[in-house]
């Protein structure tokens, strides 16, 4: 069984940083897309960067300029660097995975459980 475990929330003043960590573990062949999704309270989730197998990347307008995401392949670790973080920025980040578990296995979703940023002063 595969799980994704996030790391790296917390209180951040504005301005500050904090970088989120999510590794993927247990019997995984290959993962193909990893990503970070944001809810806040009232809000829908949304897509917030996401990078490919072959290092693609996409992040939302919102952030764009501030957070950058990174893949250790080795690891099966993804990254949110999170740089000049908002009030807005609050949220629940979740870390999703596309996951296959054999070659020959479809790739399947996974979500992480997520991870609380708080930007307050």
């Amino acid at each position: 069984q595969v799980q994704l475990v996030e790391s790296g929330g917390g209180l951040v003043q504005p301005g500050g940083s904090l970088r989120l960590s999510c590794a993927a573990s247990g019997s995984i062949f290959r993962i193909n897309v990893m990503a970070w999704f944001r809810q806040a309270p009232g809000k829908e989730r949304e897509l917030v960067a996401q990078i490919t197998r072959s290092g693609g990347t996409t992040y939302a307008d919102s952030i764009k300029g501030r957070f950058t995401i990174s893949r250790d392949y080795v690891k099966n670790t993804v990254y949110l660097q999170m740089n000049s973080l908002k009030p807005e920025d609050t949220a629940v980040y979740y870390c999703r995975s596309e996951h296959r578990s054999s070659w020959s296995a479809p790739y399947v979703e996974l979500w992480g459980q997520g991870t609380l940023v708080n930007v307050s002063s």
